[in-house]
This record gives C-alpha cells, structure tokens and sequence, in this order.
C-alpha cells in the first residue's frame, strides 16, 4: 500500500484527509423512499439477484457491508445464510438497521469508512454499495476495502459509458423527478480496475444493471413498462455495452481459481 494509505492508519489524520461520510444520507428514510413502490423493488431486485451471483463461490461467508445503512443488503444476505457486518459512519446510520440489530441478526460498527477499525482481510467479503460515486478520495476507499477483505471485493459505480454521460445537462430535470438527487462521479471501469489491481485483486467480473436511467423508470412510474423495456435492453445487449450502475467483484490474487470452480459447480454440466 502506500505511504498516504499507512498514514491514514496511524492515530493522526492529515487535515487533507477530512473525514467522508456519505452513507450518513443513504441511511435515512427519506433516501429509503427512491426505492419504494413497484419501481423500486425492481431496482432492489435486480441489485439483490446480481449480488447472490457474485457472492455464490463463498456460501455462509462473513460479509462487512461498508455504507449499508440503507438497509439493501443485509436482510437478503442474512436469508441467504451470510453472516453480516454492517459499517456506518455515525450511529445514525444504523437506523434502519435496527430490528435486525435488536434481534442480533447481524452487527453494526461505527467507523470512519476510509479508516475501518479492522485487521487485514478480517472478513470473507467486503461490499460497498451506492458509496463509490459520492466519494472524493475513492482510490483510498478503495485500498481500505481491499485491505480488509480475505477473499473479495464487490462494489458499484457509475459508468460513464452510458445515459450517465449526459449528467451534468439532465441533472435539473432529474431532481425535478428526484429532490433529494445527489450529484455522483461517474467512472470509467480501467481506472477503478488499475486501483484493484495495484491491491492485489483481478479477475473482475461486471453485472451491469440497466440501460436506460433510474431516474426515467421513477419518472414514468410503471414497473411492467420498465421490466419490459430493460430485458429487451438485455436481448439487444446494450445494458452489457451501455448499462448502468454496474456491480463489479474482483478476487485477491491467488483465489481466483477456486471462485471460478465455485461458479462452475454452480452453473452445473
């Protein structure tokens, strides 16, 4: 690692280094409401499927979920036999969590999330999920993930090959459909794939999720149209070329032979 990333572990922090937090608004319930109704679950959905896919080759793994406040993952990977950590930057961030966290389903750490409180690859799986793109220092994010992490990294991003291109021109109409619409960096996927590279991971594989933007699908409010419109995106194969967020896992070098046969063995004859 670098020598900017073991300053960054030591006691003293650089004010350079000011502390990001943005999960502190991905965790509240009014973030929550971008996800509600029909369209919403379809989102949540398509996430949840790509998730359990990339997550296969390490059944009943110890997931830390960095920024998962908003409560997307822990329930399904709870039900589907994982055991969850969840990192928040301020104990509000646990708010949704709460009745997994009374029932001692899963466990939640307050923590800095460029500075997590934890060893070296502490847990099976480290994911990240609607962090990346609202990030300013996202290579040191990314190396503190990568640090953690016994076996992989999932995360996602905002790929600049897509609708996401013509942001910065639609970002007026988009918080016209969404009020609470952040303004998020888009990626291209070599740039984030050098970083994980530098760490010590490959092997990157991508579940591009849609074609056409979020923020049209809420817009228009109709979630047979939506479904209908985004699996013949799939057949036409714009959403592997174009589509957007994109989930990527990469495996710590010297595994990735045993996630591919984990994947065969799943995939079956």
């Amino acid at each position: 690692m670098s020598s900017a990333h073991e300053r960054r572990r030591g006691d003293v922090q650089d004010d350079s280094e000011r502390r990001e937090a943005p999960d502190v608004l991905s965790s509240t319930d009014g973030y929550a409401q971008r996800f509600s109704g029909a369209v919403g679950r379809y989102f949540l959905d398509m996430q949840t499927r790509s998730m359990m896919h990339l997550l296969s080759p390490w059944p009943n793994a110890h997931v830390l979920d960095v920024g998962g406040g908003h409560a997307q993952l822990a329930g399904p990977l709870l039900a589907a036999g994982y055991r969850v950590t969840v990192v928040g930057s301020t104990r509000s961030c646990r708010a949704r969590l709460e009745a997994l966290l009374s029932a001692r389903r899963c466990a939640f750490v307050e923590s800095d999330l460029l500075n997590l409180p934890f060893r070296a690859r502490s847990y099976d799986v480290v994911v990240a999920i609607r962090m990346l793109a609202h990030l300013d220092r996202w290579r040191a994010f990314l190396e503190e993930l990568c640090r953690v992490a016994r076996h992989a990294v999932i995360v996602d991003y905002a790929d600049v090959r897509s609708f996401n291109i013509l942001q910065r021109a639609l970002f007026g109409w988009k918080r016209a459909i969404e009020p609470n619409a952040r303004s998020f960096r888009c990626f291209r996927r070599r740039d984030i794939a050098e970083v994980l590279r530098v760490c010590g991971y490959g092997s990157p594989v991508v579940k591009p999720q849609f074609f056409l933007p979020m923020a049209l699908h809420r817009g228009i409010g109709n979630e047979p149209l939506s479904r209908a419109a985004e699996t013949a995106a799939r057949w036409m194969t714009l959403t592997r070329w174009f589509g957007s967020p994109v989930i990527l896992r990469v495996v710590r070098n010297g595994q990735r032979d045993a996630a591919a046969r984990a994947h065969s063995r799943r995939a079956g004859p």
